[in-house]
Formats: structure tokens, sequence, C-alpha cells
């Protein structure tokens, strides 16, 4: 009876035990997820509490040139600077540019100005506004409306970019829309690629391009 009184003990103290280090793992675990939200929780408050953003980067436009002409490639650069008001809406002033050859038809092609190469500049502001805010990435919407300058005639040999199914030159009124699309390294620094839709109004009528431009995101300053 010894016996098997010392072995009934034996077990309700191993029990005990075993229970007291189950709760004890347990508190531990709470603990540290807790730890882990208020981490991360502190990062997204030091990430968008910033009140400026700059960008800089470059990327593709698919480029309408002529009204009659087959869409042609070109070469993007971007810089904008952005004023947060709050954590989520802020204003953006961007200015761009964008480079290629126009495909001209051989049937108007003159004086050897088969592929001439063509120039837009845009000198765009509006509202940007961040829909999602995580500490690894953040997905925002940008909306500009502004000035398009297209530079068409540069290259084509002195014949006017009209005679070559190109649009005039000249400044027009143009908008885009996109999504910045951000991946944080550090709360002020972060990768941006961003989708464009521009939309432009040479010739006196409407052309829908689309592209992207990606680079780097700097941040610094902060919302009171």
């Amino acid at each position: 009876m010894q016996w098997i009184a010392a072995g009934v003990l034996a077990a309700v103290v191993a029990g005990g035990m075993v229970s007291a280090e189950a709760q004890t793992t347990r508190r531990q675990r709470r603990e540290t997820n807790a730890n882990r939200k208020a981490r991360i929780a502190r990062t997204v408050q030091d990430t968008y509490s910033h009140r400026f953003e700059v960008f800089g980067g470059g990327g593709y436009l698919r480029w309408r040139s002529g009204e009659y002409l087959k869409r042609n490639n070109e070469i993007t650069w971007a810089t904008s600077a952005t004023y947060f008001l709050n954590p989520k809406l802020g204003v953006t002033g961007e200015v761009s540019g964008a480079f290629g050859n126009a495909k001209i038809p051989n049937v108007l092609v003159l004086n050897g100005a088969y592929n001439p190469q063509i120039n837009e500049y845009f000198f765009m502001g509006g509202p940007t506004y961040r829909f999602i805010q995580r500490e690894k990435y953040s997905v925002s919407g940008v909306v500009t409306g502004g000035e398009a300058w297209g530079i068409f005639s540069g290259g084509s040999k002195g014949i006017p970019s009209t005679t070559l199914g190109m649009w005039p030159d000249g400044f027009r009124p143009a908008v885009t829309v996109g999504a910045n699309l951000d991946y944080n390294f550090y709360p002020n620094l972060a990768f941006r690629a961003t989708p464009t839709w521009v939309g432009t109004t040479f010739g006196n009528s409407f052309q829908s391009n689309v592209g992207f431009n990606a680079g780097i995101v700097y941040r610094f300053g902060r919302i009171k």
C-alpha cells in the first residue's frame, strides 16, 4: 500500500509540474505575440507618419504618336514629391518624360524620316490616397492633371510632324491615373512600382496610353 500511495503522489506531483510548465509556455507565447504585434504597430506608425515622400525612377510607355500610326514603345523617367496632410491623404506634384521613335508608314516617309525620335514631357499634380498600410507594403492611388508637352518634329529632319502623320508639337491638357505599390525596406525607404494610365489630347483628339514606372521612394519629416 505504501508503494501504491507513493506512486500516486509522484504522479500527482508530475502532473502538476507539467500543467504549470504548459501554463507558463502559453503565457510566454501570448506575451511574445503581444510584443510582436506592438512592434509591428510601432513600425507602421513610424513608416506612415512621414510628412514628405520623394520618388525617382523610370519605366515604359506604350504611346500613340499619331491618329493613324501604330503605337510605339517609349522609355520613361519620372520624379515626384508628395506632401501628406495625414497618414493616408497627400498632394503630389510630378514631372516626367518619355522618348521613343514613331512608326511612320512608307507612304508617308519623306526625306528619310522613317522612325523619327519623339519626346513628351508631363507637368502634373493631384491627390494621393493610401488604401492599404502594412509593415512591409502599402497600396495607394494617385490621380493627376496638368499639361503634356509634345515634341514630335525634333527628329523629323525639318519636316512638320503633321506631314508625317504625327501629332502637332505643343502643350495640351493631360490626365494620369496610377497605383503605387510600395515594398518597404525601412520605414523611410521603399521600392515602388506604379502601373499608370495616361490620357492626352494632342491633335484635338483623345489618346489613351498605358505604361509603368519603378524606382525608389524616400520619406522624411513628420506629421504633427
